[in-house]
């Protein structure tokens, strides 16, 4: 009889720990510079020019609303915003067993392919830098985010214009202009982007509690070369509301060499993944009728 209760003790302690959230010291990420942000309701027309050296860091969250360690990274997000330059892009995760109406299998995969995560919630700086999990490496994860928010990109001298003119309900033209110095990034391509967002959206059917989600990425339309465009676009619909915005976003990719890989299959990430759960509740039960065996 004790051998079994012990048994169970163990196994319910070691489910409990791979269940938590983890978290690692900050991480370089070589997917490439992301950086921009000037942007404008899409129902508004606009025009603006920035120096480069002016941008707000662009902070990528992978979150889920059935997350519940993604509300403290959140949380801890919209603190430092409120003091450091900075704007958040939420990409909620689709490939799940678990219902995320704000996910999308596009966004989910680019998170994946560009930044090597399937598991929130992670966050990315201006694609440079990752910290992935919810739990804090110094007395805070505001302190952990804004570190990195005070290390901003040294792009040089250089400015960007962005503009934007609705001409439909939900259609627009952007025009862009930038005259940053490409060779600093090294040898790839630097693209331009409109990444559409909506400001909340409800859910009360959110297994972590928020009930209204913000920063939702709602698509990300290629614009083409970074130096100058003008382009059509079609905007995609709001979750509820009429809240969405156009930003104006550079990315650079770097030029690799092809190789083989072997295709990696989605992973249930131990720290929020709802099926590590469930898999840890059918286990207790199971060691439990083991126990009483005893």
């Amino acid at each position: 009889m004790q051998l079994g209760k012990r048994l169970l003790v163990v196994l319910i302690v070691t489910l409990f720990c791979t269940s938590a959230a983890s978290a690692g010291p900050a991480e370089t990420v070589d997917a490439g510079v992301v950086f921009g942000g000037q942007s404008t309701e899409a129902n508004m027309s606009a025009a603006s020019t920035m120096n480069l050296s002016d941008f707000p860091t662009i902070v990528e969250v992978y979150t889920a609303t059935w997350c519940s360690n993604c509300v403290d990274v959140e949380h801890a997000l919209d603190d430092v915003e409120s003091n450091l330059s900075m704007q958040q892009y939420h990409t909620h995760r689709s490939i799940s067993e678990v219902q995320d109406p704000f996910g999308t299998d596009e966004l989910d995969s680019r998170y994946h392919e560009r930044y090597g995560r399937w598991s929130p919630p992670a966050v990315v700086f201006n694609g440079t830098v990752m910290i992935k999990g919810s739990v804090a490496q110094s007395e805070s994860l505001q302190q952990d985010f804004a570190t990195i928010v005070n290390q901003p990109l040294q792009l040089g001298n250089g400015t960007s214009t962005f503009g934007w003119t609705p001409t439909g309900d939900s259609s627009g033209t952007v025009t862009w202009a930038t005259n940053v110095d490409h060779n600093q990034f090294g040898e790839g391509s630097l693209e331009a982007y409109l990444w559409v967002v909506e400001a909340s959206a409800y859910f009360e059917d959110g297994s972590n509690g928020l009930e209204h989600y913000p920063h939702i990425m709602r698509e990300i339309i290629a614009l083409g070369n970074a130096s100058q465009g003008s382009v059509d676009v079609q905007l995609p619909s709001a979750f509820d509301g009429d809240d969405l915005s156009v930003h104006l976003v550079y990315q650079f990719t770097p030029l690799v060499e092809e190789e083989i890989v072997e295709p990696e299959a989605p992973v249930a990430d131990s720290e929020s993944i709802p099926f590590v759960h469930s898999l840890a509740t059918l286990t207790m039960i199971g060691a439990a009728a083991y126990a009483r065996r005893w």
